[in-house]
Formats: structure tokens, sequence, C-alpha cells
């Protein structure tokens, strides 16, 4: 694979697709050929488990049913969209990606860091990111900023105890890869957090 995978990291509210827009934005000027996709979802496929996994009626699933759902949208979206840009030597941007089963499932739900990985690992065929970036940013903050705004669905309707130990999960990940993760401060303006992204971008355009 020739291209550059890019992946946005950062609890509910975070701020991801917000900046996601000014990074959209700063490749089309730069003439950078890229796509831009989502998890859960990204393909027809996998759009239609997200919304399983996401309707806020499906409140008896259970956490290994959730990871799995992940996973099998995961290894679609692999398969369908991010390999083969990949191949094509695009830039992929991708806002969220296996870090977030990792938190959410692996740790917050309790599955397990490995457990969760190791379904994972059998979805993504090999394909890891060149570069992850983590909002950081007060997991409270972020969730209230959020559902506020839009409401929420099943996942951000957890409530803050399970969002608090999410954001725990990620802080335990970044401990674990920290040469694999960049850590963006978003409780800046948007600016500046953007002005953060475009630095470490840079460094491997």
């Amino acid at each position: 694979m020739s291209g550059i995978f890019i992946t946005l990291e950062g609890p509910d509210g975070s701020g991801k697709s917000t900046i996601s827009r000014f990074l959209l934005d700063y490749l089309k000027k730069r003439k950078i050929d890229f796509i831009f996709t989502r998890e859960p979802g990204g393909t027809p496929i996998g759009e239609n488990i997200r919304k399983i996994i996401l309707d806020k009626k499906n409140i008896n699933m259970s956490s290994r049913t959730e990871a799995l759902l992940y996973a099998a949208s995961r290894s679609q979206h692999i398969s369908e969209k991010i390999k083969p840009a990949l191949d094509d030597g695009k830039v992929v941007v991708c806002e969220r990606f296996v870090l977030s089963s990792l938190a959410y499932q692996g740790y917050a739900r309790g599955l397990g860091i490995e457990e969760v990985k190791d379904i994972n690992d059998f979805a993504i065929e090999g394909v890891i990111p060149d570069l992850t970036l983590f909002f950081n940013v007060d997991p409270v903050y972020a969730l209230n900023r959020k559902t506020n705004r839009k409401g929420g669905d099943r996942l951000e309707k957890e409530g803050v105890n399970f969002h608090s130990k999410v954001y725990d999960g990620y802080k335990k990940l970044i401990s674990l890869y920290p040469e694999k993760i960049k850590l963006i401060d978003a409780s800046k303006s948007i600016e500046e957090t953007f002005d953060q992204v475009r630095k470490e971008i840079e460094k491997i355009l």
C-alpha cells in the first residue's frame, strides 16, 4: 500500500467532526488525493450496521454483540473502501477506528482490551493507521456539549460514568502505544486545535 491512513479518535463531542471539515478543506487546497470516511459505517453495509448499533431501541444488545458488530462493519470498511484507496495511493482520513473499540468495548464494557483487539486483528487484514490523532478533552464537558446540541444515540445516552470509563480506556491505550498516538488539545479554540492537527499531518505528508 502506498497511501497514508490517518484516524481521528476521542470522546464523543470532542470536536472530531468539526476539525475534520477544516482538515478536508486543507487537503483540497493542497490538491492531495484523499477520501474521508467514518466508523461505524463508511460503506452501505457498514451504515446499516451503524443503525443497529446506535439505535436507542436496542437497549438489550450485549457487549459482545456490540463489539462484533463494530468489527463486522470495520471488516467491510477495510475490504470495500479503505484498502482500495490506500492501494491507489490516496490519503484516507477516518473518524474512529480500532482504538475506539478497544476503549469502548475492551475497557469501558469490560470485555478486555486484548480480547477486542483479537477480533479486530482478524477484521482489518493488517491495515493499521500511519497516524492516530487523539482529541483530548474532558469527557463530561464533551458529552454534554454534544447531547445538548443534538440529543444522543444509544451509546451517547450511556451516561457520564460510562464515558468517563471510555476516557480512562483511551488514556491507558495512549500509555501502551505512545509512539502511535499523537495528542491534540481539543480544549483550545477551533483554530488552535486545527493548527495542532495541521502540524502533525504535515509531518507525514
